[in-house]
């Protein structure tokens, strides 16, 4: 089977409603994405790093649990794991603070197996900060050196869009690496100051990427790519939390890439059809997870939808 390799940072996020603790779910931008992907029964591995305390063994637990392994996870003693506080507005949607020691040492793990046509997925500020820079771009030159298919979700958020400038070089290398790249509106307004879809493909994506998806809260999806250009309409749903919506979104893109069996030579002259087929699976992973305080596709989902 195929393996699908990512890398990015783990958290714990306590969400609160109204003031009130609700519920505490490990997760990350890419760490959410990866245990959805094992509940659907994929070969996964996650690369990051936890706190030698009991924040970090929860995060493991977890992984273990849902089939994500921990044979490329750095587990420290020199710093405690992160912790969010997720407040969720009346549209359960999330805002953020973040509580996490600064730690110097850079990401010290070994590097995962990856072969070709292997699926590496990256994402979030974790991919961009200098601390974790040559272990990312170590991790990505061999995935391309063994032709993997590397997918980049910017997941820029606010809180980082003063460093936009600082990071940018980083940012744009991501984008050169990646074979897929998936942003929000929200992401390109605090990093290119543009939020229109078209204008951020054009002047900012496609001379790095062809292929490129742009998703906006509730609203349309539009792809570019080389041969498809395409806008997809979501369907209302009843939220409960859209803290996991973006990185599901992207584990169902990589379950329909290995579904459909879509390899890396395949994605410069997919159809229509074939894009139809894969951005489903990511509005669909999207939708399930929306509807539960939990940041990853719910078990009996899983089950079913395989």
């Amino acid at each position: 089977m195929r393996k699908i390799i990512g890398i990015g940072e783990t958290i714990l996020d306590i969400l609160f409603r109204d003031g009130q603790p609700q519920a505490a779910v490990p997760g990350g931008s890419v760490y959410n994405s990866m245990i959805s992907l094992g509940r659907m029964g994929m070969n996964v591995t996650f690369v990051t790093e936890v706190g030698n305390d009991r924040v970090g063994k929860i995060v493991l637990d977890n992984m273990v649990e849902n089939g994500v392994s921990t044979d490329c996870v750095n587990v420290y003693s020199d710093g405690k794991s992160p912790v969010s506080l997720a407040f969720l507005n009346y549209r359960n949607d999330a805002e953020y603070v973040f509580y996490k020691d600064i730690r110097d040492n850079g990401l010290d793990v070994p590097m995962p197996d990856i072969e070709k046509d292997d699926i590496v997925i990256i994402g979030s500020y974790f991919v961009v900060s200098a601390v974790n820079r040559d272990k990312v771009k170590e991790l990505l030159d061999y995935a391309c050196s063994r032709g993997a298919i590397v997918y980049y979700d910017v997941n820029f958020r606010s809180s980082h869009a003063g460093e936009a400038i600082k990071l940018m070089s980083s940012v744009i290398e991501n984008m050169e690496y990646a074979d897929i790249l998936r942003g929000s509106t929200e992401d390109f307004q605090n990093l290119f100051k543009i939020s229109d879809p078209d204008i951020v493909y054009k002047k900012k994506v496609e001379f790095y990427c062809k292929n490129f998806i742009c998703t906006d809260s509730d609203k349309d999806i539009h792809l570019y790519s080389s041969s498809v250009d395409k806008t997809y309409g979501i369907e209302p749903v009843k939220t409960v939390s859209t803290i996991g919506a973006g990185d599901n979104f992207n584990a169902g893109l990589a379950y329909g890439l290995v579904k459909y069996n879509i390899l890396r030579d395949d994605l410069k002259s997919l159809s229509e059809d074939d894009w139809d087929k894969i951005v489903r699976c990511g509005i669909d992973f999207s939708a399930n997870v929306c509807q539960s305080v939990n940041n990853s596709i719910s078990r009996e989902f899983a089950d079913s939808y395989r």
